[in-house]
């Protein structure tokens, strides 16, 4: 099979299957109450899970305690070299690779009028007597001390209230009752919030669809924020382009919005503009799940919830889902992260960037390392310019490194080399204090710094590894000799 032919999680699986070490599967029965990522950090979780834990393949588990007809899929997107594979992108550079896309996009189209709906062959409304969100989908929590089960790798649809603007966006989504699921929408960042203030303007609900089982395409599309994809940009329109054809949508059977016609599960509803609900109403722990910095988020006193109209789904469905801080996040916030990056910098400043990487110390979000070449005296400072064009691309970036052309950007002990022979602090480190990052970083409070005005301030900071123009014949790493790799493939390849 040929990664072209994708186009659903189950094509995924299937190439996957066919990939060595790439898809691990088990019958053995698993508790989606926080088993199912209790085995799969020791498999391949990877990111800034708690160790131990590596990168490994992603994960199928045939036989889900409570579930007789579903399996849960995990870390489909848990590794670089498998999210290449996936999308058939180079691996090296996946970002920039993907930010070439942007200029060839296919918008979604609806699913071509009595064409097979994948996601409706099944179906369960709220009126039903015995519908139940918790016995209809298979939701893993992370850890037990999580709020609730949580649809971690649901794409949420919504659209403004004139209809003149859609989007997606994946949000934290805990199942709270029978047919409710309660909604973060972190502040100022995602679409579906402006239009939400919209439909509270208007005094209406807002219509929402949340597809859950993609083809990798459309979740790596998803991570893509302003100002690369600005309000109103649906980013399903790079999919397509991944893809070279367009994700086909499907019209939601009990609420005006479309859904992703091929998904495993598609969630149906109405996101309440009056009704919240406090996160950890079913376990009054007071956390919410690991988040993708690596520690477990508050619940929050007042959610906005999701009265739940309908479930529908395959035949046989596949749950996806991923743990928080794991690689997968990485993969998902920082291949698009390097892609509106490199696109700006590229811009500003053509042909001095050569790679971006957003490191998996930072969930994909908070650190982000440059490869810069100065070619010439004049080239010295660009590299601090195009540190502070990477602040703009990307407003969640607290950390910036900058390296040459002969460092490693995938290795942070290279990274840390460069830091350590070619980095003084009190000329290299550029602090930029008092600006906006992410509120789930919990060093960005008062607490830690009176000068932190409210939660979510943070110090944003440049740190310059790189070597003076006119001081790179003092920085030349050993040259050693260049092998017939030939004459040593059997152990080179061992």
């Amino acid at each position: 099979m040929k990664a072209s032919e994708i186009h659903d999680l189950r094509s995924a699986l299937e190439y996957l299957s066919e990939q060595p070490g790439q898809l691990l599967t088990t019958d053995t029965e698993v508790d989606p109450d926080a088993e199912v990522s209790g085995v799969y950090r020791y498999v391949g979780a990877g990111g800034t899970v708690k160790r131990p834990t590596k990168e490994g393949p992603a994960m199928v588990f045939n036989n889900i305690k409570g579930f007789d007809d579903a399996k849960v899929a995990i870390g489909l997107l848990a590794s670089r070299k498998r999210v290449s594979e996936l999308i058939g992108l180079e691996e090296e550079h996946l970002g920039i690779e993907m930010g070439k896309k942007l200029n060839h996009t296919i918008p979604p189209v609806m699913i071509e009028e009595g064409k097979h709906i994948d996601c409706q062959e099944v179906v369960h409304k709220a009126t039903d007597p015995d519908f139940d969100l918790r016995t209809l989908v298979p939701a893993p929590t992370n850890t037990p001390e999580d709020a609730g089960p949580y649809i971690t790798m649901g794409l949420c649809m919504g659209h403004n209230p004139d209809d003149t603007m859609s989007d997606v966006t994946i949000h934290r989504l805990c199942i709270e009752s029978k047919d409710t699921l309660g909604m973060w929408i972190t502040p100022g960042s995602r679409h579906l919030g402006a239009f939400f203030d919209q439909w509270k303007e208007k005094g209406e609900d807002m219509p929402i669809s949340v597809s859950i089982g993609l083809d990798p395409a459309v979740y790596m599309s998803a991570g893509f924020e302003a100002p690369t994809t600005p309000l109103g940009y649906n980013e399903l329109q790079i999919a397509g382009a991944l893809r070279g054809k367009p994700v086909e949508l499907a019209q939601c059977l009990t609420v005006p919005e479309k859904c992703v016609a091929n998904a495993e599960y598609v969630i149906e509803g109405y996101l309440s503009i009056t009704d919240t609900v406090r996160e950890d109403i079913n376990t009054n722990t007071g956390k919410a799940m690991p988040e993708f910095p690596g520690y477990t988020g508050d619940a929050k006193p007042a959610l906005p919830v999701i009265h739940v109209t309908a479930v529908t789904h395959r035949e046989h469905p596949i749950m996806q889902s991923c743990i928080g801080p794991s690689h997968e996040h990485v993969s998902m916030a920082g291949i698009p992260t390097e892609a509106s990056i490199y696109k700006m910098v590229e811009t500003a400043i053509p042909g001095r960037l050569l790679n971006v990487h957003a490191a998996p110390c930072g969930g994909g979000k908070f650190v982000a390392i440059l490869q810069f070449k100065k070619s010439s005296i004049n080239d010295e400072g660009r590299q601090r310019n195009a540190a502070m064009l990477a602040f703009s691309a990307f407003s969640e970036l607290k950390h910036v490194f900058l390296v040459d052309e002969d460092v490693d950007i995938f290795d942070m002990s290279d990274v840390m080399w460069a830091m350590t022979t070619r980095f003084q602090a009190d000329t290299d480190l550029i602090t930029i204090p008092g600006c906006h990052c992410h509120v789930l970083d919990p060093s960005n409070d008062p607490s830690m710094d009176p000068s932190i005005r409210v939660h979510g301030i943070a110090c944003k900071a440049i740190f310059d590894c790189t070597v003076p123009f006119d001081r790179k014949a003092n920085f030349e790493r050993c040259h050693f000799l260049e092998i017939d790799k030939d004459k040593w493939a059997t152990e080179l390849n061992a």
